[in-house]
């Protein structure tokens, strides 16, 4: 016996989200078939609202749903300094070590010539349009540590340093809790380049 139609089509939806199998996709839609009506459509509303009313920020490229967004829009943030990230959630990261006061600028990604994504994909002119206007004096890069994320790093170190803006990179190596026998040479190579003093 087959699963009726409209379920299937739910099946189907979920399988579409990132991270959601076939098992997984079933589960979430037997589990909002055995829900109250009301929780299904809260959900359907939720939806529906993030997609009615949350936006990009015109000046960073983070998701907010007032524009220009909290951080942009606050007199309180350091407008000399911009961190430079690939993707709004990584904002939310580094806002929760409570040390971070300056400003940022989303990517909205990262180059990945594998993946079909160069340079022009990315947000890149709204960022070298803010430290053209003289008031930046650092930009740090917090891109991810992976392939893609060191290109980006060096792409844009390259277009950012003729413009006079000091281009940091934000510390890599051994994570807090770790071994150093499980540390590869990427890893370990970054840890001691990257060493303070004490």
């Amino acid at each position: 016996m087959s699963e009726p139609k409209p379920l299937t089509r739910l099946i189907e939806e979920f399988q579409r989200l990132p991270g959601v199998g076939r098992k997984s996709a079933q589960r979430l839609a037997f589990h909002i078939l055995r829900t109250p009506r009301e929780d299904a459509e809260r959900l359907c509303d939720a939806v529906r609202d993030v997609k009615d009313r949350v936006t990009y920020c015109s000046v960073c490229n983070s998701i907010t749903d007032v524009d220009p967004c909290a951080y942009c829009s606050d007199e309180g943030r350091d407008r000399r300094v911009i961190c430079v990230v690939e993707e709004a959630q990584n904002v939310g990261v580094i806002e929760r070590t409570r040390d971070f006061k300056g400003g940022y600028h989303v990517l909205m990604g990262a180059i990945s010539p594998l993946q079909g994504i160069g340079p022009d994909e990315l947000k890149i002119k709204g960022l070298l349009s803010r430290v053209e206007g003289g008031t930046v004096e650092e930009v740090i890069l917090a891109t991810n540590p992976n392939v893609e994320g060191e290109a980006t790093a060096i792409y844009l170190a390259r277009l950012l340093k003729p413009l006079g803006v000091r281009v940091t990179r934000i510390a890599m190596g051994v994570p807090v809790g770790s071994d150093l026998e499980y540390a590869d040479e990427v890893t370990m190579h970054k840890a001691m380049e990257g060493r303070r003093e004490v």
